[in-house]
């Protein structure tokens, strides 16, 4: 059996190789990237004789090097400049608004403060039901529903 792995491996290897570039062009994360590379290095090795256990030992110690070296790396040189504006689903968490049709049953609406008005309902924690023109902070957002809290008042300074 290990004379048949032995022989056999590179095989398994350029699988591997494949397998992983492929799903790392669906998920653009430098893991399997990453992965990719470490068997390249586990292919070289049996191609230079190395038997099929120190092949993987070789390929393993690769790729968590390259994990931990190379792709942080990566991914600060990548994100350099990019925008650090939160965008999205991101934007709305934390945000501050105020109601605009008071909570019936644990549901109601808001406006935010970046002007949207929003059909929401109260988080599950939330010990108070908020009136018309009561503070709020969204915690969540499910679907087209902002889940907000009552936002705490801070005594003035």
């Amino acid at each position: 059996m290990a004379e048949f792995l032995t022989q056999w491996a590179w095989v398994v290897w350029i699988a591997l190789i494949l397998l992983f570039v492929i799903i790392e062009m669906m998920n653009l994360e430098f893991t399997f990237l990453m992965l990719a590379i470490g068997s390249l290095g586990g292919l070289v090795s049996g191609l230079f004789g190395a038997p099929w256990w120190a092949q993987v030992i070789i390929a393993g110690v690769a790729a968590v090097l390259l994990l931990f070296l190379v792709r942080p790396a990566l991914h600060r040189r990548l994100h350099r400049g990019a925008d650090p504006a939160k965008s999205n689903v991101e934007a709305l968490l934390g945000l501050t608004g105020s109601v605009v049709k008071a909570f019936d049953e644990g549901r109601g609406q808001v406006k935010l403060a970046n002007g949207e008005t929003w059909t929401a309902r109260l988080g599950v924690d939330s010990p108070l039901q908020p009136h018309d023109g009561d503070r709020i902070v969204v915690t969540a957002i499910e679907g087209s529903t902002a889940v907000v809290a009552p936002a705490e008042r801070t005594a003035p300074q």
